[in-house]
């Protein structure tokens, strides 16, 4: 029993991180960032948006080389023909996505003058990340929004990148959908809980049962009165 109480217990212990992780990781279901297209349009050139308002997607299946500009206009991703993806460690931009609301410290590396270092992030053509010109930052409620359950424009959005070294931007348009984020994650361990307390209870039950049975059969020959008495007095001692 006490076996099965330490596994029940490591096994919670062990899901709330990676639960945490998760809900870290996604975006916010009262919003909706969607991408209207890329401007001028490039065939094999693509780009959506994950996670209800938090990742850009851009696919490069094009023969051209596609970089995405950071927040100063410096180079922040490089798409090449062959699928190569790099990301220049220089831009502060690099930092600043790495979480919501942009709030890591960028070194003093991080220059937008600087001369690009680049560094291989993929090799498929495409590559995600967090750009905060698609997002709102902040977790207060859009002043746009004057009924929380109706659908809501907050802002139109520009992502500029070049082509081959011409101007081109992801095109996109950020909304509020309406209160519709439900608080998952408790309910989640108050169900793992439950069906923990349902199998610690048919095991107490069963083994309840178990000896209710031997109980119910009699002493073991070992426990009878007669085995007693056949014993030698000898060994008692």
């Amino acid at each position: 029993m006490r076996r099965l109480l330490r596994a029940f217990a490591l096994g919670l212990l062990l899901a709330i991180p990676f639960a945490g992780q998760a809900s870290a990781h996604q975006g916010n279901p009262d919003y909706r960032s969607e991408v209207n297209g890329i401007d001028p349009a490039v065939p094999g050139l693509s780009a959506e948006v994950l996670n209800y308002d938090a990742d850009m997607l851009l696919t490069n299946d094009s023969d051209k080389t596609v970089v995405v500009e950071g927040y100063e206009g410096e180079p922040y991703l490089r798409f090449s023909p062959d699928g190569t993806v790099e990301a220049n460690v220089n831009s502060p931009a690099y930092y600043l996505n790495t979480d919501r609301y942009g709030t890591t410290p960028v070194p003093d590396n991080a220059d937008p003058k600087a001369e690009p270092d680049w560094k291989i992030v993929g090799g498929t053509g495409e590559f995600q990340w967090h750009d905060h010109r698609s997002h709102y930052m902040s977790t207060a409620t859009p002043p746009q929004v004057t009924d929380p359950g109706t659908k809501t424009k907050i802002f139109d959005y520009k992502i500029p990148l070049t082509v081959d070294g011409k101007p081109a931007a992801i095109n996109g348009t950020l909304f509020w959908v309406g209160t519709s984020s439900f608080p998952v994650l408790p309910f989640v361990g108050l169900a793992i809980l439950a069906l923990a307390s349902v199998i610690l209870v048919v095991v107490v039950r069963r083994r309840r049962a178990r000896a209710d049975a031997a109980s119910a059969d009699g002493p073991t020959p070992a426990e009878s009165p007669e085995a007693e008495s056949e014993a030698d007095p000898g060994e008692a001692w």
